[in-house]
């Protein structure tokens, strides 16, 4: 018998007589805002964004591929890493090259990109938080951790949820989830705050409204 059965061994033997952990208590609010305005919620979204330092912008179909192309000039962006379904029409005015989300890119040619343009999978109105799941308008992971400046589009009210018990059923637990709540940030024991650590300094969310 090795050291870890002995001590297995004796772990079940001490508990062997305890009585079973009570269920835990689930009466919780799955929700703290109200969950039938959706006006509402994006609003709080807009605000917890903005919260994290993240820079918020909303617009409809109509706007959108304008609105990608002025923030996109006024970042000087001359490269954008695209995923493979990002709407086309979405980047129809960018006069820039687009960088193609392919396994054969290298980190030095991530590293290139000026600027990353994606949808999401979900987003988080209570905790401003907008949730990637590597889905074919999203792209692989890297491509929204390497360069320094990410666009994300959250379409509303389909893509938003009050809460994080709401987000979790809508999420698959297999796919490569990234949760963000605002830029990369870190802090050191003075609390000085350095922006773009292990991911994106710039973080920008445009709430596009659906009908």
């Amino acid at each position: 018998m090795s050291s870890r059965d002995r001590i297995l061994a004796r772990i079940r033997a001490a508990v062997a007589d305890a009585p079973p952990a009570p269920e835990p208590d689930r009466s919780y609010l799955p929700a703290h805002v109200p969950e039938d305005d959706p006006a509402a919620l994006v609003d709080l979204l807009h605000r917890n964004l903005t919260e994290y330092r993240a820079v918020v912008h909303r617009t409809d179909e109509a706007g959108i591929s304008d609105l990608l192309m002025r923030l996109l000039a006024a970042r000087g962006a001359q490269n954008i890493l695209v995923p493979p379904a990002l709407p086309p029409h979405w980047l129809a005015a960018v006069d820039a090259t687009r960088i193609h989300d392919r396994s054969a890119t290298t980190p030095a040619q991530l590293d290139a990109a000026d600027s990353v343009v994606t949808g999401c999978a979900l987003a988080i109105a209570e905790t401003g938080t907008l949730v990637l799941d590597g889905g074919p308008d999203q792209g692989r992971r890297r491509i929204t951790l390497i360069p320094d400046h990410h666009i994300c589009v959250v379409r509303t009210p389909a893509q938003l949820v009050a809460s994080v018990p709401q987000a979790l059923p809508r999420l698959d637990p297999t796919r490569p989830l990234t949760w963000i709540s605002g830029p990369s940030a870190t802090s050191d024991i003075e609390l000085d705050r350095v922006e773009g650590v292990h991911g994106p300094r710039t973080l920008e969310v445009v709430l596009l409204q659906e009908d």
